[in-house]
Parts: structure tokens; sequence; C-alpha cells
């Protein structure tokens, strides 16, 4: 049994919980400690029971609570070596032990739970999403994604589960209060999705099989989640995919825990 949610999703901080027969883990921890103890328990998770923290990059919303929880629970936090040189100094002490470095690319195992990290186009050190395989499933997130290429569309393809990041609407983007030196970064080729790009990339996906998506790492400044739904929607709809009926497709909640998925 396998079982998924989004504990936080968005600009401000991000934290996946991800549970297989033998193993539960941590995408990111990209706010306080407490709030994701709370968010665990809310789900009736023991947060002494993590076995590991697995980081995508050093940004804050995406490492704030990892020292916090690593050092409380003795939890190893996995990371590749330019990440870990990028936030030791934002996470505190952290117990050799627990200092876990993989290579971009390269498969590793956490208990019977296979991950393969990939990268992916971002203003960090070596910023990656995560294939996660576990009793013939696959599971694939990917946020913090400047532009999709080839690569990225392979390590996505044959996923049973995609989180894809839909950051921003660009009409709001463009329009809002950001400086432009900002706008300008989340619209390069090493900042965020918008909705339209999500749109286009999980249409591609769904063409090919995969079934069930999730929206996440909404912007709470240049977007809302029924835009995001809609653009998505549309674009599924413009290539004959009926949502709710092919496909099914949701948006994680920003401030507060999903609902929990299994399969």
């Amino acid at each position: 049994m396998i079982k998924f949610c989004g504990l936080y999703s968005s600009s401000r901080g991000n934290s996946i919980f991800l549970k297989s027969d033998k193993s539960s883990i941590l995408i990111d921890a990209g706010l306080s400690g407490s709030k994701i103890i709370e968010a665990l328990c809310s789900i009736d998770v023991d947060p002494s029971e993590i076995d590991a923290i697995v980081i995508t990059h050093e940004h804050s919303d995406h490492i704030q609570g990892a020292g916090i929880l690593s050092r409380r629970f003795d939890i190893p936090i996995y990371a590749n070596c330019k990440t870990w040189d990028a936030m030791t100094p934002s996470l505190g002490n952290i117990a050799i032990k627990n200092i876990q470095c993989f290579k971009t690319g390269q498969e590793f195992y956490i208990d019977d739970i296979c991950v393969k990290p990939f990268k992916t186009p971002h203003d960090a050190a070596e910023s990656v999403g995560f294939n996660f395989f576990v009793d013939n499933k696959k599971i694939t997130v990917a946020t913090d994604i400047g532009y999709i290429f080839d690569e990225l569309y392979e390590a996505v393809e044959g996923s049973d589960l995609v989180l894809l990041e839909s950051n921003h609407d660009v009409d709001m983007l463009m329009a809002g209060r950001y400086p432009w030196s900002l706008k300008k970064r989340i619209l390069s080729d090493q900042g965020h999705l918008s909705n339209m790009c999500a749109g286009e990339v999980i249409a591609k996906i769904a063409i090919k099989g995969t079934t069930k998506f999730l929206l996440g790492h909404l912007s709470e400044e240049n977007n809302f989640p029924e835009l995001a739904y809609q653009t998505v929607a549309n674009i599924l709809n413009e290539n004959n995919i009926k949502p709710g009926i092919d496909v099914t497709l949701d948006v994680l909640p920003r401030c507060n825990p999903g609902k929990v998925i299994g399969f």
C-alpha cells in the first residue's frame, strides 16, 4: 500500500509525505519543524516514524524545517553534493551519519523505496525532481522547473502519479506588484513553470497513459487554485482528454495538508 500526501505546496513552503509498506519519507521540509509535525499528526502520522528527508534543492521554501526535524527525530537527510554545500549553513548541526549524498541520475534505496533523482532547470546549485518506485508503481515529483526539455519528459513519462509545478499565471505575474527583476527570474529558463506550460506537459504525458495528476507549488501572489485547475483542464479538453473521466486532476492546498492518496 502506497500513501501520498501534499502537506504543504506553495511558493512559501513545500513538504510531501510518501509511505510504502516499510518506509515513510518526506520530500522537502520547507516550513518550520513545528508546522510539519502538526501536518503529519493531522494525517495520523507519527513524526518519529519518518525514515528520511529527500531534498530537491537548497531554497528556504524546501529546507526550512529539515535541520530541526533531523536533530529532533534522528532523521537522515538525502541531497546531492552541490545541494549539501549550498544548504549546510542554513541547516545547523547535522549528525554525520544523517548526511547522505546521492548522485543526480543514479538510483538509491530507502528501504523498499527506490529513488531516482533527475535534473531540473532552476536557479539553484543542482536542483532535482524525483521518481519513486514502489510496488511496481512510479510516482514523480517535479517542481521548480524553468522549462521542459526532452530528458525531463522522459523522467516523468510512464508515471502512475505525477505532482507537477503549476506556479503562476503569466498575466497575473506581469500585472502584479513584483519588481521586474523578480518577474524576469520567474519567467526565465531557471525559474518556474506557468499554468499553461503545466497543462501542455500534462496533456502530452496523459496521451501516453498517465492518469493521475496533482498541481502544486502555486504562487500565493500570482495564481489561485481554480485558475490553475481550469487552465490545465482547458488544455486537456483541447486534446480530447476529459478531466474526471480520462484522468484525475487535483490542486494541492497551499497552506494545509491535502487528501491522502492511497493505491
